[in-house]
C-alpha cells in the first residue's frame, strides 16, 4: 500500500512535488477507503487520477517513480561499477545538474509502514535512508551518506559485508537484497511486484512474448467480452522458428554482447540459448452458426491489444494487493472501458486486497464518477520557469457536489492548455 511519493529535480520536476494517497478529512465517499495498520486515524485511497495538459509533466511523475523502482531492483545487479546513475535532472535551470535528484516513498509492506528514499547525482548515490514504523513509532533501520552506512538498533542481519559490496552507483537496499537480506528483501519484493503500463501500444511480438509463460487471465477475456468486443476466449499456437532466423538471431546476439554488453542484457557464461519455437496468441469470436473462429492479434484493434496486456496486469495487482501505474489510461480506450477499470479498484468486492491504481489521463468523463473524491483527482501544470507543479483538487476551494468535469474544462482548476484557460479568464 502506497501512502506518499515525493520527488525533486527529476525530468520536468524541479522543486519537490508530492503525490499523497492518504485520504483528506474533506467530505466525500468513504466506503472504498482502506484501513492502515497501526494508523487508525487515517485512511488510504485506492485510486489517484492525474490530469494535465500535454507536456505538463504527468509522465514525469510516473517516470520518477519508475526511476526509484528501477534503482531499487537493478542498481546493484545491472549497472556497471563505473556506469553512474541514470537520472534525468530538470533541464531548464542552470544549477539543476549540480543539485541531487531526490525521491522518497511511504508505503506498507507485510503490514509494516516504511519510509524510504535516496538522493543521487550523475555518478553516485549521495544519501539513502530507511525507517520502519512497526508500532506506529519511527525506528531507524539505516542511513547512508556516501560510502558510509549507519545502522539503527532495529536492523538485523549482516551489515559490514553488505557495505563492502555496495558501490557508489548502487543502493544499499539493492545490494543487501541481491544478497538475500530477509527484511530488506520484503521491501524489494514490494517494489518488484508493482505493475506498470506505458502509453505506447504494445507490439504483437511483445504481447506474444509476454504470454510465453503466463496465460491471458480469463477475467481479462471476460472483461473484453463485457465491453462488446465479441471476444470469447483465446488459444496459444506454436510454430517452429526457421533455422536461418535462429542463426541470424544468434549472430546479432553475439555482436550485441561483444559491443554493448550492458545494454544487451546477455550473460557471459557461454552461448545464448536461442528459442526454437515461437508462441502466438489468438483470440476467439463466436460465428453466426455457433462455431468459434480464431483471429491473430494483427486482426484485432489496437485498443483490444493494449487491453489484453493491461487487464492481465490489473488483475495481477488486484490479486496481490500491489499498486499499478498506468500512463495514459485512456490511450486507445473508450471512456466506458476506462471507467470500468477505475471501478475495479473502487469496489472492495473486486479489490479485497487493497490494490491501488495511479493513472494519468485526459479522459474528463471520469471526473464525473460519483465514487471519486476530490483528494483522488490530481493536476499537473507548468509554472513560470517551465517546472511541473503537482496538486490535488482538494487543495482548491470546491465541494464534493460540484461538476468537476465542467469546472476542469472551464479552466477553474488550472492544468489545462493556455488557450483553454485564457478563454475563460
Amino acid at each position: 500500500m502506497l501512502l506518499r511519493f515525493a520527488v525533486s529535480n527529476c525530468r520536468s520536476i524541479y522543486e519537490q512535488q508530492e503525490l499523497s494517497l492518504v485520504a483528506s478529512k474533506l467530505k466525500g465517499p468513504t466506503d472504498h477507503l482502506f484501513d492502515v495498520p497501526n494508523l487508525p486515524d487515517i485512511k488510504a485511497l485506492p485510486v489517484a487520477m492525474i490530469y494535465g495538459a500535454n507536456a505538463s509533466g504527468k509522465t514525469s511523475l510516473v517516470k520518477a517513480f519508475s526511476f526509484m523502482r528501477s534503482a531499487i531492483l537493478f542498481s546493484h545487479s545491472r549497472r556497471p561499477p563505473k556506469g553512474g546513475v541514470p537520472r534525468r535532472p530538470f533541464a531548464l535551470a542552470p544549477d539543476a545538474t549540480e543539485r541531487p535528484t531526490a525521491v522518497e516513498a511511504d508505503f506498507l509492506a507485510n503490514g509494516i509502514r516504511y519510509q524510504y528514499g535516496f538522493e543521487a547525482n550523475d555518478t553516485t548515490f549521495l544519501q539513502e535512508w530507511l525507517y520502519s514504523y512497526p508500532d506506529g513509532k519511527r525506528r531507524k533501520l539505516f542511513e547512508r551518506a556516501g560510502d558510509k552506512v549507519e545502522f539503527g538498533p532495529s536492523f538485523r542481519g549482516h551489515k559490514k559485508i553488505f557495505v563492502d559490496l555496495m558501490r557508489e552507483n548502487s543502493l544499499f537496499l539493492s545490494t543487501a537484497t541481491q544478497n538475500s537480506h530477509p527484511e530488506l528483501s520484503s521491501i524489494y519484493r514490494y517494489f518488484g511486484r508493482m505493475n506498470y503500463v506505458g502509453p505506447s501500444l504494445p507490439s504483437i511480438t511483445s504481447i506474444n512474448n509476454a504470454f510465453k509463460i503466463e496465460e491471458p487471465d480469463q477475467r481479462s477475456i471476460n472483461f473484453l467480452n463485457r465491453l462488446g468486443t465479441g471476444i470469447t476466449g483465446f488459444r496459444k499456437s506454436e510454430s517452429e522458428i526457421p533455422d536461418f532466423v535462429r542463426l541470424i538471431t544468434k549472430e546479432f546476439a553475439g555482436i550485441a554482447k561483444k559491443h554493448l554488453p550492458e545494454q544487451s542484457g546477455l550473460s557471459d557464461d557461454g552461448d545464448e540459448q536461442i528459442e526454437e519455437k515461437s508462441i502466438s496468441i489468438e483470440l476467439s469470436h463466436k460465428c453466426t452458426d455457433g462455431s468459434v473462429k480464431y483471429f491473430n492479434l494483427d486482426q484485432e484493434s489496437s485498443g483490444t491489444r493494449r487491453l489484453i496486456v493491461m487487464m492481465n496486469r490489473i488483475f495481477n495487482s488486484l490479486d496481490n494487493g500491489t499498486p499499478i501505474l498506468i500512463d495514459e489510461l485512456d490511450a486507445s480506450l473508450h471512456t466506458h472501458a476506462a471507467l470500468e477499470i477505475v471501478k475495479l479498484f473502487s469496489n472492495k468486492n473486486t479489490n479485497p486486497h487493497n490494490s491501488q491504481l495511479i493513472a494519468t489521463t485526459h479522459d474528463t468523463n471520469l471526473l464525473g464518477a460519483p465514487f471519486l473524491r476530490r483528494d483522488q483527482i490530481w493536476f499537473v501544470e507548468k509554472n513560470e520557469i517551465g517546472a511541473s507543479i503537482v496538486f490535488p483538487l482538494s487543495d482548491i476551494r470546491s465541494r464534493q457536489e460540484d461538476d468537476f468535469e465542467r469546472g476542469y474544462l472551464e479552466g477553474r482548476y488550472g492544468a489545462t492548455p493556455p488557450t483553454l484557460s485564457s478563454n475563460n479568464s
